[in-house]
């Protein structure tokens, strides 16, 4: 197979190339979405597509990566992807997310073979989709804007100027849309050089032969870790608030994980079908949500390589909300958010010394946009919130951290909103009792309130409030995420996924969900519990109620009385 060392040299030599196309793109990307959230999955692929090389951003990007440039190929060959050659992809059944969020690809050539690719996704900002900012409420994939099957940005190293004139005369915001699409460009051409100059270094032989060897590692890795694991099937189920156009409907996700000595089978048979709003998943993103768990299950030390999921094997019915067909709607994502906390939740049936409770369970993003009177400029700005992080065997849930679905991101800071829109930012922290009670306790949610300057629209993209995040062995359950219009006030709404008309001195609060506990809270010691309360995480109320713990104002422990309390309950 070659040599170990300059297997490894090499291995972390592209390593350090996926990571400078991300410091790049970071560097030159228009949005704030991108270079403060990271909001983008970056890889280095082998001659086939399958990732060798990635930098953290969006965790199910970089599978869904894979999955776009093996649709490429299968489209258009690879005789006819040529040095200099830059692709766009965002036909949502191929390229794994929906019409914002594109795939930029490039074929890396050395010596006059194809020896790879590189892969750069974001989040851009608009390309005529049916509303600004993000669609809540499309039936259809012609509702969701421009969609690009396969098109060259570049040719040759020649930039193509018919597609860029299309995307600047169809696009509300062009100059931040085309300048994020040049940073892809960019970050694509530099892990094209930086992949020719290992070839170069050590030759394309023993870069081919690292490639193979980097996956076939990666594929023994996991199996170690599955035959670890235990053995069986185990069902779970649970609920998208709506599609947003069905807005009483439910739409249930529903997984049967199977266990054996050769796989990990997710099969997603009896999830709903015919699904009208636009929460339906591409395949592509459903094997790469399903990838992620598996990944965290068996191999999370490691970077992300194609081996390590060579046994996963996931199953779909098409035409079901986890496996959208042509012309199912596909723009709000939020199903491939939620849906890997429901495989968790099977597997915590079997495992559940090894598996967390549920997280607060949603991305609980919200976006602003308007026109800045100061500037008179359109301004769109938008950022996901933490969320507690359920209980577990040895120990509480962490508080207000990333979701498990983006663990590479960040949020949007409060000085960056505030610089680049009419939003200030009122009061930003923790939750008080959001997390659920137990022996080990849930984490708790943040909550950040906005008070609008002027007219502006804010795009609420809140899915899981309707059905609790879930506890283990005898926890209690977490708070949901909601959405809180005006609060206080006689206009006062509470909400989840929407899009609302906002007026200047308007108040949104985003207040996300809180972790499930993990054991009976009546074992939880009571100083444990008193310092939860010193900390702001558990109030006096819900010390007494939840805990059995009576603890005075000023912050003692009534041992006799909470002896008491615990022994009548």
């Amino acid at each position: 197979m070659g040599d170990p060392i300059i297997i490894e040299i090499i291995r972390h030599g592209l390593l350090a190339g996926a990571e400078e196309m991300a410091r790049n793109l970071c560097r030159t990307a228009y949005n704030t979405v991108v270079y403060e959230i990271h909001d983008y999955g970056i890889g280095i692929h082998d001659a086939n597509g399958d990732v060798v090389a990635d930098a953290p951003g969006i965790a199910i990007f970089t599978r869904g990566n894979d999955h776009g440039i093996k649709k490429s190929i299968e489209f258009i060959g690879k005789e006819k992807m040529l040095p200099g050659d830059v692709f766009i992809l965002n036909y949502p059944y191929w390229s794994s997310a929906h019409t914002l969020d594109p795939l930029v690809f490039a074929p890396i050539h050395f010596e006059g073979e194809l020896i790879g690719f590189t892969s750069c996704r974001i989040h851009v900002l608009d390309l005529k989709q049916k509303d600004a900012g993000y669609v809540l409420d499309s039936t259809d994939m012609y509702q969701e804007g421009l969609v690009f099957p396969v098109s060259r940005l570049y040719r040759e190293g020649v930039q193509n100027e018919d597609i860029f004139n299309i995307i600047r005369f169809n696009s509300r915001m062009p100059k931040h849309t085309i300048g994020d699409i040049q940073a892809q460009v960019s970050a694509c051409v530099t892990g094209v050089r930086r992949t020719q100059d290992v070839a170069a270094k050590y030759g394309v032989d023993a870069l081919l032969d690292a490639m193979v060897a980097i996956n076939a590692h990666g594929e023994k890795l996991a199996r170690l870790a599955l035959a670890r694991l235990p053995k069986g099937t185990w069902s779970a189920s649970d609920f998208v608030d709506s599609d947003g156009v069905d807005l009483d409907r439910l739409i249930k996700m529903n997984a049967t994980v199977t266990i054996t000595d050769d796989e990990m089978i997710v099969d997603w048979t009896g999830s709903e079908m015919n699904v009208r709003g636009p929460i339906n998943l591409p395949v592509g993103q459903t094997e790469a949500l399903c990838s992620l768990i598996f990944k965290s299950i068996t191999t999370p030390n490691s970077p992300v390589v194609a081996g390590n999921f060579a046994p996963l094997r996931v199953i779909t019915e098409p035409g079901s909300v986890m496996h959208a067909v042509p012309p199912m709607p596909t723009f709000t994502l939020w199903t491939g958010l939620l849906a890997g906390e429901v495989v968790l939740k099977a597997l915590a049936q079997g495992m559940p010394d090894r598996i967390p409770a549920s997280s607060g369970g949603d991305v609980s993003s919200m976006m602003g946009l308007g026109v800045n009177p100061r500037t008179g400029e359109s301004w769109l700005e938008a950022t996901n919130e933490a969320v507690g992080f359920g209980g577990h065997m040895n120990g509480d849930g962490e508080d207000g951290i990333m979701h498990l679905s983006e663990p590479g991101c960040r949020n949007n800071p409060v000085e960056v909103l505030e610089t680049k829109s009419t939003m200030i930012i009122d009061s930003y922290g923790y939750v008080a009792d959001s997390g659920g009670a137990g022996e080990h306790r849930g984490g708790v949610g943040v909550s950040r309130v906005y008070r609008f300057t002027a007219d502006a629209t804010g795009i609420c993209l809140v899915y899981k409030t309707k059905s609790p995040p879930w506890s283990i062995a005898g926890g209690d359950e977490g708070k949901s995420a909601r959405i809180v219009l005006n609060p206080g006030t006689e206009r006062e709404v509470v909400t989840a996924g929407s899009y609302n008309s906002l007026h200047a001195g308007d108040v949104l609060a985003n207040i996300t969900g809180g972790g499930g506990g993990y054991g009976s809270p009546f074992d939880r010691a009571a100083e444990r519990v008193l310092v939860d309360v010193v900390n702001g995480f558990v109030g006096l109320e819900a010390a007494r109620l939840d805990y059995g713990v009576i603890i005075s104002p000023d912050l003692v422990i009534d041992t006799e009385a909470t002896r008491a309390l615990r022994a009548a309950k």
